[in-house]
């Protein structure tokens, strides 16, 4: 549905976005992070037909975003970042206009209308005024001006930016089932938010794509050491990282501070570590076996991905990058 061949966006001298490609199929949500400024929202916008590219070329649907722009837009939901309401107006009135500036005929509003109040959950906000709602309800109602005509492709630029934690929580869900009938790009700093919506993953950094995988994927390839979460019982912990630090495999051992006291308190039995370990080394046979010979008993050993917060880091940090 969007395809983006060697696409670079200029502002004057200054390069936004260098040479990008890649496609978002039809069915898909694909997550598109960064850090501030890397060109994710430019990016977005030269999709949606908001600024044109400086070279290459952007096809939503089969249409070119600058000579078809018009039906470009018709084919395209987009919720910036900073979604442009109109305060004075009711959520009602607000998504009446909306849907008659892009073409929408009363008719088709009228019908869509309650349909689109429902899926976001406005129904008892649509006769409040938009300046009277709070910020997790008006970008309620940004995403629905951007599903109200029935696009095929949603772009979505930082959806729950500046949302309390209830609210983040309603509209992650939200936007997790509009992607179940939408093809959808999710831009967000929020990695949390990427990992739970998104199936495939795309990284910029400094204007160029350095990474485009699935979230398992990348993380085996960065992977540099294997990272094994334990639970033993019977073993005080000093023992245990010295006993662990002789083996060969092993890089370094530690108690898992991930568990909370809560946790520690209704496992007292047992005691969690997480141990580095070189890989392709078997580490997980011999960290086992020192565990028996030790006389302690063995209740977990599973080795752990990296997280997504690693891959980003790893992906967008200068020196690992310059490597």
């Amino acid at each position: 549905m969007i395809k983006i061949e060697h696409m670079s966006k200029n502002y004057g001298p200054y390069p936004a976005v260098i040479d990008v490609s890649f496609e978002v199929l039809k069915g898909e949500i694909v997550g598109f992070l960064g850090p501030n400024g890397a060109g994710k929202t430019t990016t977005m916008r030269v999709v949606t037909g908001f600024t044109p590219p400086t070279e290459g070329e952007v096809t939503v649907g089969g249409y070119d975003v600058v000579s078809h722009s018009l039906e470009v837009r018709r084919h395209i939901g987009y919720l910036p970042e900073t979604v442009p309401l109109y305060l004075d107006m009711t959520v009602n009135d607000y998504l009446t206009y909306m849907g008659e500036i892009r073409g929408m005929n009363a008719s088709w509003v009228q019908e869509r209308l309650p349909k689109v109040i429902d899926m976001v959950k406005l129904g008892e906000y649509q006769n409040t005024l938009v300046g009277r709602l709070s910020k997790g309800y008006r970008q309620r109602t940004g995403i629905a001006q951007a599903i109200l005509h029935e696009p095929d492709v949603l772009i979505m630029d930082e959806p729950t930016i500046g949302i309390d934690p209830i609210q983040v929580v309603e509209t992650r869900e939200l936007i997790s089932n509009l992607g179940a009938e939408h093809t959808m790009l999710l831009s967000s700093h929020i990695l949390p938010e990427v990992s739970a919506i998104c199936k495939r993953i795309l990284v910029i950094n400094d204007g160029r794509i350095v990474a485009d995988d699935k979230p398992d994927d990348l993380s085996e390839k960065l992977q540099h050491a294997e990272r094994i979460e334990i639970s033993v019982r019977g073993a005080e912990a000093s023992a245990f990282i010295n006993s662990m630090r002789e083996i060969s495999a092993v890089i370094d051992a530690r108690s898992d501070q991930r568990a909370s006291v809560v946790q520690r308190s209704e496992r007292e039995d047992f005691t969690p570590f997480i141990v580095d370990a070189r890989p392709n080394l078997q580490a997980s046979e011999q960290i086992a076996k020192s565990i028996i010979e030790n006389g302690w008993g063995l209740i977990n050993l599973t080795p752990l991905p990296m997280t997504l917060e690693e891959i980003f880091l790893e992906l967008t940090t200068e020196e690992n990058l310059d490597e």
